[in-house]
């Protein structure tokens, strides 16, 4: 596994500080059907391997990984 270079890590912990919201767009993990495209959350941190740490609405703690899987920031009311 490749890791992205630390201005991209850096960047990424600026983009989702902890308390941000997100909504997953994609997962790459056929053991974990329940992250469906669309579930929101919110981000616990961002390690240095770029992966946001997610506390999801469903109840799971799980990271979205750099290059593997996607998300967004969202505003909710």
């Amino acid at each position: 596994m490749n890791f992205p270079r630390r201005e991209i890590v850096e960047r990424i912990k600026k983009e989702y500080p902890e308390g941000t919201r997100v909504k997953l767009l994609h997962m790459d993990d056929p053991y974990r059907t329940e992250m469906v495209a669309g579930l929101k959350g919110t981000v616990s941190s961002v390690d240095d391997t770029g992966t946001i740490h997610v506390h999801w609405d469903n109840g799971c703690c799980l990271g979205v990984v750099y290059g593997e899987d996607s998300c967004r920031k969202i505003k909710e009311d």
